[in-house]
């Protein structure tokens, strides 16, 4: 297939997102992209019951939000490499925001977070709210967030959050060295 085929296969693609987009979030949808800042969200915390939001909860820190599901078997895969990332910049200003999408028992989920031995932030997008803001397509999404509150770097899919390219990312968010 010829490099125009391709091309006009990706714009058709595009389109056909952009009409679905419209249809789902109203007239007009600002795509939630690299550059762009992140929408303002607020989840239940599923450990202390509270309403936590990006602003109150994980503002100057850089922050990867997580859109998950405990059916998602891409999900379980990428949750070890999270939480490796999390011990090693955690104490230096790094947070997880992993924002299940799971309907029914919040039980559920609390029980796949302590299988899993996951020690950073576990919330709950219960009405869908935070799915609709940031224009997720499938599980998991992800999203880099600097200090700033603007997005550096999205994900969907599952992605190897504790490799070295990542590491060097986060540590240069931070501001901090990093430990070889």
């Amino acid at each position: 297939m010829s490099k125009q085929w391709f091309f006009v296969i990706a714009v058709v693609v595009g389109l056909a997102v952009g009409a679905w987009a419209l249809t789902r979030y109203g007239k007009r949808v600002m795509p939630v992209e690299v550059g762009n800042d992140a929408p303002a969200f607020s989840a239940v915390d599923l450990r202390t019951g509270d309403t936590v939001s990006l602003a109150s909860r994980y503002r100057g820190n850089v922050v990867l939000l997580n859109l998950w599901a405990t059916w998602c078997v891409p999900c379980r895969k990428e949750m070890p490499a999270m939480e490796q990332l999390y011990k090693e910049f955690g104490p230096k200003g790094f947070r997880i925001a992993a924002v299940s999408v799971d309907e029914g028992d919040t039980r559920d989920v609390l029980g796949f977070a302590e299988e899993l031995e996951l020690t950073f932030d576990i919330l709950h997008d219960g009405d869908g709210s935070v799915q609709k803001a940031y224009q997720t397509i499938m599980f998991p999404e992800s999203f880099l967030i600097d200090q700033n509150g603007v997005i550096v770097k999205k994900v969907i899919g599952e992605h190897p959050w504790s490799s070295d390219a990542n590491r060097r990312v986060v540590a240069e968010l931070l501001g901090v060295s990093l430990q070889e």
